[in-house]
């Protein structure tokens, strides 16, 4: 667990934004929040998920992307929600699966604190460097929520590091 001098914790807060929050997104938020607990810090880091549309509106994930997730030993199972200004404030760090989705919560931001928080999930790939996006599986075959299912691990992988190290800098001078 996560612990920092002084016992002060500071929970990091975590947004994974696709368009219609029911392929890439909910993928993302049950991969790192298996991640999470597999590293014994869910009580210092929560996920969560959105899409830019409010298409798929208390949906569940796409039953494509649940039974991929499944036989890697996921449960994809949030329902579907849109995106909200207010996540602005709620969320450490909101990341994109495309550049549209970042183009479009970028859009939605009012000031530089807001902005500083959305980055692509791409930019914490460690594996897959060459990968700019998280392509939308949805149109696709197997293949495709496959690769998205690798290119997510590797990403969340990435970016529990990059978070880790943020913190202990951030409280070192404890």
């Amino acid at each position: 667990m996560m612990t920092f001098k002084g016992g002060k914790k500071k929970k990091s807060r975590l947004l994974f934004v696709c368009l219609g929050n029911i392929c890439r997104s909910p993928a993302a938020e049950g991969i790192m929040a298996t991640v999470v607990e597999k590293n014994g810090l869910q009580d210092v880091i929560e996920v969560d998920s959105a899409g830019t549309s409010g298409w798929h509106e208390g949906e569940l994930p796409d039953e494509r992307m649940r039974l991929h997730g499944e036989r890697r030993g996921y449960v994809f199972d949030s329902p579907a929600r849109k995106f909200r200004k207010s996540d602005f404030d709620d969320f450490d760090y909101i990341l994109a699966m495309d550049r549209q989705n970042f183009t479009n919560i970028k859009a939605m931001a009012t000031g530089q604190e807001q902005m500083d928080k959305i980055y692509m999930i791409t930019e914490f790939t460690q594996q897959y460097p060459y990968y700019d996006h998280i392509p939308d599986p949805y149109y696709g075959g197997a293949s495709g929520f496959e690769l998205v299912l690798n290119l997510l691990e590797d990403a969340c992988e990435g970016l529990l590091q990059t978070i880790k190290e943020v913190e202990l800098r951030q409280y070192s001078h404890l």
